[in-house]
């Protein structure tokens, strides 16, 4: 198994994992209250710490890019970037969907299908379907509460990693984690650029083009 660090700041709570000769070490905060640009490096340091490991130890960096809050997202992915950029070594994208879809062995149900939800507020979700080999079989999307019913219909497992309005399966982010990127960091391919991954637009970004439509239509 390959030595890395991973972290998870994509939503209220917070995860720092390393990974060091086999031996695992972690911190796992259930809410931050959203100030993760207040504790990660502490959390950082403290790992670190425990496991007896510097930046230089590990071969890669893993971190949550989303989906999640847009801030949260944003301190990991920068904070991942400068681990990488000091070290020279290469960095993980992992979503918080991959979280839960590696998480989840048993009782997947009859057909092996997953639907990770992730709340998106006012009756919808940000989601994922993944088939009993954990290949996405539906792209991340914003779906209503609706749609959300209808894939259940279809066989999907409702599963999550917090509490949402909709009975789901709940799963252990900071499981997940160490999971997903064991299992993801076997393939060459999954390697890559931290990008944000934003199933949908932020209210600022969809009010701004609004306003933006509505000043040029009066042009």
């Amino acid at each position: 198994m390959k030595n890395f660090l991973a972290v998870d700041t994509g939503s209220k709570y917070m995860t720092v994992l390393a990974v060091k000769d086999g031996k695992r070490t972690a911190i796992f905060e259930p809410d931050c209250s959203m100030r993760h640009s207040v504790k990660l490096m502490n959390a950082v340091d403290e790992v670190l710490k425990r496991a007896d490991a510097s930046l230089e130890d590990f071969d890669f960096f893993a971190c949550v890019v989303g989906a999640g809050s847009f801030t949260g997202i944003r301190i990991g992915i920068s904070t991942v970037k400068g681990f990488s950029s000091s070290t020279g070594k290469p960095t993980l994208p992992v979503t918080s969907f991959d979280l839960a879809a590696y998480n989840v062995k048993e009782a997947r149900g009859e057909s092996g299908k997953i639907l990770v939800l992730c709340d998106a507020l006012h009756s919808a979700y940000y989601a994922c379907g993944y088939d009993e080999q954990n290949r996405v079989i539906l792209s991340p999307a914003y779906l209503t509460e609706n749609e959300v019913l209808a894939l259940k219909e279809e066989g999907f497992l409702l599963v999550s990693l917090e509490q949402v309005p909709m009975e789901t399966r709940l799963v252990d982010p900071a499981e997940g984690l160490y999971k997903a990127a064991v299992a993801l960091s076997e393939q060459v391919e999954k390697f890559g650029e931290l990008n944000a991954l934003y199933v949908r637009k932020s209210q600022a970004e969809i009010n701004l083009e609004e306003a933006q439509k509505k000043a040029g239509g009066e042009i």
